[in-house]
């Protein structure tokens, strides 16, 4: 099996790689090292999807964000991401997220992008142990604007894999789609006062300006974050599926690390912050900080 999951990563790896280029089943089956006929039927058995529907997929996502963040021409849009016609890239993309390119383009709205989860790491937990290739954690006082949080709060989750259990993965490709102040969705702990009865500690969202006034999707909420001090503690770069023990190393240094050598306490009052896990920029998780 675990063989298996790695040839299919290996083709997503390419996928991600080559996504506006023209990709072969042959292509495929190379970095695979498996026939073209099993490279397929691998691949669909791993990720629920053909290659070409993973591959269009992703390209239609990857097209959105583009759109959403710069001034393009649809027709140049379209053929960049390998598509045959400006036609032909509009019924797929109408098709996918139920609006025109075009009036995306103008208006951007909140979208389920296509998230490509790396299959190699679907079934990694949490380990209780420090990992042996991260070595050094990074500590930064950074400070936070008063904004608002667009987040959809789960059950009891208080991690990532029970909040995905609990309220699904997709949610991440939504607040992808959605512009940032800090470039990209995170993951919040909440306190209880910003807590609902009956919700979880643990949250997805994406922060937004103070005076958001845009599209709140459907069973998401908005809160009110105040302006705040916070310890950036980010560890070193680290292979892709080693990512559980980079974040039991950031966890620990941050557990063990005392802000009262530099003159602070930790602020309970507002929320730790977790971002995405990019082995190629280490793991980075925010905690709050106050005035001694």
């Amino acid at each position: 099996m675990k063989e298996q999951a790695e040839a299919v990563q290996r083709m997503q790896d390419y996928i991600g790689e080559h996504r506006n280029e023209a990709i072969t089943l042959a292509d495929l089956a190379r970095v695979s090292l498996f026939s073209p006929w099993h490279s397929y039927r691998l691949f669909k058995q791993w990720t629920g999807l053909t290659p070409s529907d993973y591959i269009r997929r992703l390209r239609l996502s990857t097209s959105a964000l583009k759109l959403r963040d710069g001034q393009c021409r649809i027709a140049d849009v379209a053929y960049e991401y390998g598509f045959g016609s400006v036609d032909g890239y509009q019924r797929a993309f109408l098709r996918e997220f139920g609006c025109n390119p075009r009036e995306y383009a103008a208006n951007p709205v909140p979208l389920y992008l296509f998230t490509p989860y790396g299959v190699k790491y679907r079934e990694i937990r949490k380990e209780p142990r420090m990992a042996e290739k991260v070595r050094t954690v990074f500590i930064q006082v950074i400070e936070k604007p008063a904004r608002k949080a667009v987040i959809r709060r789960g059950v009891r989750a208080e991690d990532y894999f029970a909040y995905c259990e609990e309220v699904g993965c997709d949610v991440w490709g939504l607040l992808t789609s959605m512009r940032s102040l800090c470039g990209e969705p995170v993951c919040l702990w909440l306190p209880e006062k910003l807590r609902k009865p009956g919700t979880s500690v643990y949250v997805q969202g994406v922060e937004v300006p103070e005076d958001y006034s845009g599209p709140v999707p459907e069973e998401f909420d908005v809160i009110d974050l105040p302006a705040a001090k916070y310890l950036m503690f980010q560890g070193e770069p680290f292979e892709e599926e080693d990512y559980c023990q980079a974040i039991e190393a950031v966890q620990t240094a941050a557990k063990e690390y005392d802000p009262s050598v530099i003159g602070y306490r930790w602020d309970r009052e507002n929320p730790r912050i977790q971002l995405e896990p990019v082995g190629t920029r280490g793991y980075i998780e925010l905690y709050a900080i106050t005035e001694a």
